[in-house]
Order: structure tokens, then sequence, then C-alpha cells
């Protein structure tokens, strides 16, 4: 029996579902850089990212934990392309002892990862960039990820949600309404009985008081503020490598 089934998720409406890739970041001489591993809730687009020295068993396992211990809710499904850092029995083996269903992108049809592949862009790459970042900086590139670039992106970073429409001939047409442009932890409390929803240990009302320590300016100046001070630091070591 294959890993994962090969379909879309079905979320409906429900929180949990998760779109995961993997970003690499970039080769210098034949060395592989870093590799950022990234998460994003379909429903909520709740935002879970970590990074990894080698794509292997022994620094994966225990970031993809990391990885799902980050959302607030329950998470239900597991769904990335079909590389074989993701489909293989370790993997399959964590997602079914947290009871996680797994399933993986269908041949000919490049939109079932997009969601995630899209913010990789907009996300990753503009924070990281697209230059060789040395494996042995895993270490600081996580204190960015989760300690100043999660909270941003969940509880202060905007992002475009679709009301889709059907017309008279069944056709499906989406649109992104101003009045649906909210944050992650926005989307997450407005879902109808929301709280059914987080995880044993975690409330709305301690979520919301993360949202609510600093202003979205403040935490926009903490990120531009931490990628500069980490950036100079990469830098440096690696010119004086050089």
């Amino acid at each position: 029996m294959g890993i994962g089934e090969r379909r879309k998720p079905r979320p409906d409406g429900q929180p949990g579902f998760l779109r995961t890739d993997t970003v690499h970041q970039g080769d210098l001489d034949g060395v592989k850089g870093v590799y950022p591993i990234h998460a994003v809730d379909e429903v909520t687009q709740w935002q879970g990212v970590v990074s990894v020295e080698k794509i292997s068993e022994a620094y994966l396992m225990p970031a993809l934990e990391k990885l799902l211990e980050e959302f607030p809710f329950v998470i239900r499904g597991f769904h990335t392309d079909n590389g074989s850092q993701y489909v293989n029995k370790c993997v399959a083996h964590l997602l079914e002892k947290l009871r996680i269903e797994q399933t993986r992108s269908r041949p000919g049809k490049s939109n079932d990862n997009a969601l995630v592949e899209g913010k990789n862009g907009s996300i990753i790459r503009k924070q990281l960039g697209y230059e060789h970042l040395s494996q042995r900086f895993a270490g600081p590139v996580n204190e960015f990820l989760l300690g100043v670039l999660t909270p941003y992106l969940n509880y202060h970073r905007p992002c475009l949600f679709a009301e889709e429409r059907i017309d008279e001939k069944g056709r499906r047409t989406r649109r992104y309404p101003y009045g649906l442009v909210m944050t992650p932890w926005d989307k997450l409390r407005s879902l109808p009985d929301a709280a059914r929803h987080i995880k044993p240990g975690i409330t709305l009302e301690g979520l919301d008081a993360i949202s609510r320590e600093v202003s979205d300016n403040e935490a926009t100046r903490r990120v531009q503020k931490a990628r500069g001070k980490r950036f100079q630091l990469f830098n440096q070591t690696q010119n004086h490598a050089a």
C-alpha cells in the first residue's frame, strides 16, 4: 500500500489541514544550504516555518514535530508534493501516531500545493532571499523564523481570503473583497465555534493576548530589525570564511 493518498485535501471549513513544502536555500561550490520547511493551513492561512541543516531523518523528524507543535489548533491533514523527504515510512509513522491524515499531490494537478508554493515566494524568499545560507546557520535562522517571523505572519500580516460565487450556469468565480482581508488569527477566531478546534492547554483568550502584545507596526519593525542583524552576521561570517 502506498504512503499518503494522492488527492486534494478536503478541510470542509475546518482548520488543521496543512499544505507543506521545502525551500532550498541555495548551493555554494557544491555544498547545500539550509532548508526552510514551510506549512500553511488551508482555511486560516496560519503559517509555520522551521529550518533544517539537511533533509535526512535525523534532522527532518524533530523539525516536523516542532513545526506541528507551532499550530494552535488540532492538525488533521498534512499535504505535500511527492518528494521522498515526506513520502517515507518515518514521516508516515509520525503522522499516524498523531492521527493526522497524509495526502500528496496528484499527477497533472499543479495547483494541489499552490497555496504554500505561492507563499514561499511572498514570504520565505522575501525574508531570506535566494542566496546560499550555510547549513551552520540553521540555528540563527530558526531563531528568526520561530521567534520573530512566525508571530508576525499569524497575528499581524493580513491575508486575502476568497469569496466564491456560482452563477446561473454553474461557473465558479472567486472574489477577494476588502471585508475578507484579515490576519490568520482574525480568520481563526471568526470561525463558527472556533474554540473547539483549539489544542488542549491553549485558549482563544491566550491567543488574543499574544496578538495584543505589540502593534502591527511594531511587529513589522521587529522583523526588519531581526532580519537585518542576522544577515549582517551571515555576511560577515561567510566573507571571513572566504
